[in-house]
């Protein structure tokens, strides 16, 4: 793929763009990213607790240079990953268009509902049911001639482990913890380490993990077998919220549990043979309704179709302005990331707006044991019996949270792999074989 300048793309466009009109004007020498770009700084890369690269900076821009006569920049020529293009997404395409980091791509398995449209600024009325990344990319990129982002719909596991290898930063705006998990094993695993254990850095590839609830935020930094990884702070997030079924079923108090009933109990009866869909939203107006109906006859109030979504879809209300607010952190780490102008983020930024504008930072330690990024072993105790399904079952219900777990051994044998079928229907026979009688006395897994 042919990599383009920021300034060469400006050209494209008849209206001058915020970038042009500084140079045009002398604006740059007032202050923009290219001023920044091409003056030393006391408070460069080198310089933080995060140092990942030496500040170079760029020739300075002459006074009423051509926008075509600008040399290239770290920006123009790196290369981004924005995994979500939902309310956080659609933030940070909009920031780094105006960053000048033109190289761009985005994934999204998702598509556009009506009840995005009032947060999620780059989607119309016209393009509800459409892919998400499509539909973004494309209006950057005809907002934004300087643009070359490329729009990926699907799931971010489909995607080889060489697809992230080729990105300069990763940018995530995810919205579950399971997703966030995957990306952060998936990346982790790209880094390659020396003979003493250390890491490569030319395979480290950064993520800035962004998220929001409500009025909160937090930005994040995670330098793959550097600094603390997203397994590192998985204790730090509950089990999802479930509500007793009792409760659901017979006395009602709130408006959620008249929503789960309808969703829960009343759906399967209703249509046996038909999954609820959350995201059509015919299935969600039924759930509604039904809601409704439970809620009025217990004079429970509070039943909105709004409230039906986040019941169903466990989705926290989304602020707009909190979405601006971490994404503008979000980017600004990857601008210096990708051109060592500044200190980096260490390593997690919290957003406090219900109050108040409040932000604070502190370091996410590394966890010891953490089984992403550390190489230590952890010990398990079996029975001589034991089957390796039994030690799957461990797995995922015990402190490490493992949703789908495959085993190899020490050796290089293929225990059990959930992926490809084909695979997970040669290892299926060893479930129910015990684990000793699959590997040898010392071998670990």
């Amino acid at each position: 793929m042919v990599k383009r300048s920021f300034a060469a793309m400006e050209e494209k466009t008849e209206d001058a763009s915020p970038m042009q009109v500084e140079l045009e004007t002398g604006g740059y020498e007032r202050g923009s990213l290219l001023t920044l770009l091409s003056r030393p700084s006391p408070y460069s890369n080198e310089f933080g607790a995060l140092p990942m690269g030496e500040f170079e900076p760029i020739p300075k821009p002459a006074a009423g240079m051509a926008t075509s006569d600008l040399p290239p920049t770290p920006l123009s020529k790196s290369k981004v990953l924005v995994i979500g293009a939902g309310g956080l997404g659609c933030e940070i395409l909009k920031d780094l268009a105006m960053s000048g980091i033109s190289n761009v791509h985005v994934i999204d398995l998702d598509t556009i509902d009506v009840t995005n449209l009032n947060r999620q600024f780059l989607f119309r009325q016209k393009d509800v049911g459409s892919s998400k990344a499509k539909v973004a990319a494309e209006f950057i990129n005809t907002r934004c001639p300087w643009m070359n982002v490329v729009a990926y719909h699907g799931n971010i596991k489909d995607k080889p482990a060489d697809f992230y290898s080729t990105f300069n930063v990763i940018l995530s705006g995810l919205d579950n913890v399971e997703a966030r998990r995957w990306l952060n094993a998936t990346v982790c695993g790209l880094v390659e380490l020396d003979e003493d254990g250390d890491p490569d850095p030319s395979t480290i590839i950064p993520i800035v993990d962004g998220g929001t609830e409500g009025f909160a935020g937090q930005a994040r930094v995670i330098l793959p077998r550097i600094t603390s990884c997203f397994e590192c702070s998985l204790d730090a997030f509950p089990p999802q919220r479930n509500f007793p079924l009792c409760t659901i079923a017979e006395t009602p108090r709130r408006p959620e549990h008249c929503i789960a009933y309808a969703s829960i109990l009343q759906w399967p009866k209703e249509f046996p043979d038909k999954k609820l869909d959350n995201d059509s939203p015919e299935d969600m107006q039924w759930v509604y309704k039904r809601a409704l109906e439970r809620a009025e006859k217990y004079n429970i109030a509070g039943v909105t179709y709004m409230l039906t979504m986040g019941v169903v879809k466990n989705i926290i209300p989304a602020v707009a302005s909190t979405n601006a607010i971490v994404s503008a952190a979000c980017v600004s780490e990857a601008v210096k990331l990708l051109t060592f102008m500044s200190q980096n983020l260490n390593t997690y930024m919290m957003y406090m707006g219900a109050q108040g504008v409040y932000c604070h930072t502190f370091v996410y330690e590394r966890k010891d044991q953490c089984p992403v990024c550390s190489s230590a072993i952890r010990k398990i105790v079996l029975k001589g019996t034991d089957t390796l399904n039994q030690l799957i079952q461990q797995l995922k219900e015990g402190d490490l949270r493992l949703q789908a777990p495959s085993i190899t051994s020490g050796s290089g044998k293929t225990l059990y792999m959930v992926k490809p079928a084909a695979l997970e229907k040669a290892t299926r026979p060893n479930l129910h074989k015990a684990v000793s009688s699959l590997i040898d006395s010392g071998e670990e897994l």
